[in-house]
């Protein structure tokens, strides 16, 4: 299932053309989101009715590794999550999307600070004032860990949080990926790793050292030596470690959505039995036999058949 979502193809003729916009999130770096607005109204009925735009719930998406806004689960949740009536915000992590150029670092598995810089840009410039988060794999990792760290207080207005396949405890899910029967999702992801790279060095020469980047066909392999130092952290395991969400998601206070399977390839369905997750009143979490990864694909029954899509934006939309 997760090769046969990857590769066939799909249309979303109700979902209107996507604005670009570019948010800086650090001195040094900048991402860029594809937004889908609802309507403002007219001025001459906005003082009397509101502008819808402001007026209704905003999603923020977050993809998985390698990824970006316009991979297909993306654009299949924000199809469903604009007809509910949300403004989304697809959001291109740093140097994915062809953004390359805009910042000169890297991102990483639990950089928080960009999504929510996103979010208090979203609000402060724009005031909006409901908010939702939704993530896949690693996005979805980046969903729960900003859900913990935000706790009860911080930022009232993300109202909710919904994760599908997160990789929340990243040295698992590496394990996962590692073995033989995964080989070629592996080598998929580090050959996308490879060209990212050899892209980022054309735009800011000398800035890594690729020398034998060729040689590097494991994800673990690339990050202890580009994603962990550049970061600051000790090492891949290091880096796993403490990016991981499983390290506070106990502190998850606000209405929250975890979606996997049991045949995830990367993701082993016992790392949402840990407690921190199943003791969590405020997670929601969904096992389901079968879905891949990141895919979950069911019989139509009247709709497209994307059962993740449908059950992110239900979750969603009845709590914000």
């Amino acid at each position: 299932m997760t090769l046969y979502a990857w590769a066939r193809q799909r249309r979303w003729p109700a979902l209107p053309a996507a604005e670009p916009r570019y948010f800086d999130v650090a001195a040094d770096a900048r991402v860029l989101a594809l937004c889908n607005w609802q309507p403002a109204l007219s001025a001459s009925r906005r003082s009397v009715e509101g502008p819808i735009r402001e007026s209704c719930p905003t999603l923020l998406v977050l993809h998985g590794l390698e990824g970006s806004g316009e991979a297909h689960y993306m654009r299949g949740v924000a199809d469903k999550a604009f007809a509910a009536g949300f403004n989304v915000v697809r959001l291109n992590q740093r140097n994915c999307g062809g953004t390359e150029h805009l910042s000169q670092g890297l991102y990483h598995s639990g950089l928080t600070a960009d999504p929510l810089r996103v979010l208090a840009e979203l609000r402060d410039r724009d005031h909006l004032t409901r908010f939702a988060v939704a993530g896949y794999s690693l996005g979805g990792n980046l969903a729960m860990k900003m859900a913990g760290e935000l706790g009860a207080e911080e930022f009232p207005e993300v109202r909710a949080f919904a994760a599908v396949s997160p990789v929340i405890d990243l040295e698992a899910c590496m394990q996962s990926i590692e073995r033989r029967q995964n080989r070629i999702y592996e080598w998929n992801f580090c050959r996308n790793l490879q060209a990212r790279m050899r892209r980022k060095g054309r735009a800011f020469p000398g800035g890594f050292n690729l020398a034998g980047l060729w040689k590097i066909w494991s994800i673990r392999a690339f990050d202890d030596r580009y994603t962990a130092p550049h970061h600051g952290f000790a090492g891949a395991s290091d880096y796993y470690h403490r990016a991981s969400a499983l390290r506070v998601i106990d502190r998850v206070a606000r209405p929250a959505l975890i979606l996997s399977a049991a045949d995830d390839p990367f993701v082993p369905p016992e790392i949402f039995d840990a407690p921190a997750v199943r003791n969590n009143p405020n997670i929601t979490t969904v096992i389901t036999a079968h879905g891949g990864h990141c895919a979950f694909v069911e019989d139509a029954n009247g709709y497209d058949g994307y059962f993740a899509e449908r059950t992110v934006v239900d979750f969603l939309a009845a709590r914000v």
